[in-house]
């Protein structure tokens, strides 16, 4: 069997790197594509990274961005992958309400340059498109693959965008790509300013005695979560199968905002309550009242179901912060 080579775009993040971790352990010889900053922010890989000078390397990492549309295709003809995993984006909702135009330029026209790169480029390409659940919007749940999209931020918007570039490019030139409808997936390695990790690294500094509260925005929001090192292997998946399609990808549970700081404080014995207060600037203009994903599709064609719910996560990850600052 010929090498199976992977370019992922936003490999120092969450899902990159974990996706990348996936794709090793499977002999793949994997690209990333990370920005160039005077600081290094490759924490999330660095227990995987390997120096080109080492023998036999399998781990490549190359300067780029989602907005160069030039360096995308020369990369991929470069180093002609067997499957791209377009992981990149400004992916936080309330930011994207300050920063509209530079995320509809990321994560909307980045895709398209993405998918134009490989078209152009007539190999052999298997691609993957990170969508995601703030698609529906206020789409009632649970939302599966023939739910009406309503998005309701500019990040929602830039990956409708992608989204049906994504299924155009499917159409019009037959390429294999993919939308991976992804609900909402946390880890340890989540960003330190999404809510669930706010929320697990506030309860494990308080019961520290580092800190005393918490500001959190909507706390009836409800929201379907997963672990993300499960849902990266839901990527790979989508894309060993004979075509390309679109897959929701969730747990089917639902639990609010005020069920997951319940839980993570509860695990470090604490009352929630008592350290958690309300601020109006976490309040997104347009809010998203209710996600919970209809994973069947994805249970019945890839054989892909979640292992880990809501409550289990929050606990998981809670474990992992009070060891990073005990």
């Amino acid at each position: 069997m010929s090498k199976k080579v992977a370019l992922i775009t936003g490999v120092t993040g969450q899902d990159g790197s974990y996706l990348a971790e996936f794709l090793l352990s499977k002999d793949y010889e994997v690209h990333g594509l990370i920005r160039r900053s005077s600081t290094f922010n490759t924490s999330r890989i660095d227990h995987i990274y390997q120096d080109a000078h080492e023998p036999d390397p399998k781990l490549f990492l190359h300067y780029g961005d989602l907005i160069d549309g030039v360096g995308l295709t020369n990369l991929i003809r470069e180093i002609k992958p067997t499957e791209v995993y377009n992981l990149g984006a400004q992916s936080h909702v309330q930011v994207s309400f300050t920063m509209p135009q530079y995320t509809a330029q990321v994560d909307a026209v980045g895709a398209v340059g993405l998918l134009e790169a490989i078209r152009s480029a007539e190999i052999n390409t298997k691609f993957y498109q990170a969508s995601t659940s703030e698609l529906f919007g206020s789409t009632p749940p649970p939302q599966n693959e023939e739910s009406v999209f309503r998005p309701r931020s500019p990040y929602a918007a830039a990956k409708l965008m992608a989204y049906w570039s994504t299924v155009n490019y499917r159409e019009a030139y037959g390429l294999h790509a993919t939308n991976g409808i992804l609900f909402n997936h946390e880890s340890p390695r989540r960003g330190e300013t999404f809510v669930t990790r706010k929320i697990t690294r506030a309860a494990a500094a308080i019961a520290n005695g580092s800190k005393s509260r918490l500001y959190l925005g909507n706390l009836e929001a409800i929201r379907d979560w997963g672990y993300a090192k499960e849902y990266v292997e839901s990527m790979w998946l989508m894309l060993q199968q004979d075509s390309g399609s679109d897959y929701v990808v969730a747990t089917g549970v639902g639990a609010t905002v005020r069920d997951f700081a319940k839980a993570a404080f509860s695990k470090v014995g604490l009352n929630w309550e008592e350290h958690v207060e309300i601020d109006k600037r976490y309040i997104r203009p347009t809010e998203v009242d209710a996600l919970i994903g209809d994973p069947s599709k994805a249970s019945r064609a890839l054989g892909w179901n979640a292992k880990t719910h809501w409550k289990e996560l929050a606990e998981l990850m809670v474990d992992v912060d009070l060891k990073s600052i005990s």
